[in-house]
């Protein structure tokens, strides 16, 4: 019997063991199944320059594609080296087009596409732009990508950074001020900046070497999209609020009863029937604007209707930074991409 015990307990450790070596082969094998699934993807990007009122436009169309052949989905964006000058859709086919704006000098802007859950990320190879150099004052705006999220559920919120980078400034005569704002958003959500204006001055560094203070560095704002869940039904008031049992209202009902009574009795038979009868009218309409006709009479007792979620879809947002030199506006914007779930 012994050794019958001590055989089984052996056999128990020898099935533990194997079990214990074999679980942290399991996550792995499954994270390999799920890079398996997905599809590498190529992305390719096309770039045209063309100069309007001293300042370089750059139209570029991206296409992605996986090797099954199929279009991508998803977003991409437009990185000019480290800095994000805009980020746009694919459509059905893949592709994308966006127009960013592009400082004095040179530039080599590539095209990130950020994946999918069928579609791997992938990068595609730098175009080398040029930039027409001027002497006037200017600047560029460009955002970050959403932290946690560029894809939000109804009630979420995301923060990007917006950098106001200086073009010509030391030749700036006064601060320039930037205002921010942004457009394109869905329907009951809203953004907004901290802080919502930006000043420039003519020693407001350019560059942004890493490790850096924020003191030399470009300016920044700090931009937050925040969403709308569904709101809940307003609880019944206590009893006496716009209830049923308010006596003022009943005090001008009754009147009103009585004077239409007098009306089907006979109106012609006497004039003061017909004073009774404008009375009891004006008793009439009074209590309808007391009782359930009345826009407060329902807000008391059924309280305000739920307010809406705001909607699924993919939305465009456009961050725009407007100044003016003193005679015309300066207007720059970029794009970025949300997707509410």
């Amino acid at each position: 019997m012994r050794g019958l015990d001590c055989r089984g307990l052996r056999l128990e450790l020898v099935a533990g063991l194997a079990l214990a070596l074999a679980l942290p082969v399991l996550p792995v094998s499954a994270a390999h199944a799920l890079a398996a699934a997905s599809e590498a993807t190529q992305t390719t990007l096309n770039v045209e320059t063309h100069d309007q009122s001293g300042r370089t436009k750059a139209t570029a169309s991206v296409k992605v594609t996986g090797t099954d052949g199929n279009p991508a989905s998803g977003s991409v964006a437009i990185d000019d080296g480290t800095r994000q000058l805009g980020s746009v859709f694919l459509n059905a086919q893949g592709q994308a087009t966006t127009v960013v704006d592009l400082p004095g000098g040179k530039h080599s802007l590539t095209a990130v596409y950020s994946g999918s859950t069928a579609y791997q990320k992938s990068v595609s190879a730098a175009a080398n732009v040029q930039g027409q150099v001027t002497t006037t004052p200017d600047f560029q705006v460009s955002v970050t990508p959403l932290v946690p999220s560029n894809t939000l559920s109804p009630g979420g919120s995301a923060t990007a950074t917006v950098t106001i980078t200086p073009e010509n400034n030391a030749a700036l005569p006064s601060p320039m001020f930037i205002s921010l704002s942004c457009s394109g958003l869905p329907d009951q959500s809203t953004c907004t900046f901290s802080p919502q204006n930006v000043e420039i001055l003519a020693n407001t560094p350019v560059t942004c070497p890493a490790g850096s203070p924020a003191t030399a560095c470009p300016p920044t704002s700090s931009m937050v999209i925040q969403t709308q869940a569904e709101g809940q039904a307003m609880a019944v008031p206590p009893a006496g609020v716009g209830g049923h049992g308010n006596p003022v209202a009943w005090a001008l009902l009754f009147p009103g009863i009585l004077g239409l009574g007098g009306l089907a009795w006979g109106t012609r038979r006497r004039r003061w029937l017909n004073r009774l009868v404008l009375v009891a009218l004006l008793g009439l309409v009074t209590t309808l604007g007391a009782t359930a006709c009345n826009p407060q009479y329902y807000y008391y007792n059924h309280g305000p209707p739920n307010t809406p979620p705001t909607p699924a879809g993919s939305f465009t947002v456009y961050v725009t930074g407007q100044s003016t030199n003193g005679v015309t506006a300066i207007t720059h914007s970029t794009t970025l991409t949300l997707t509410v779930k």
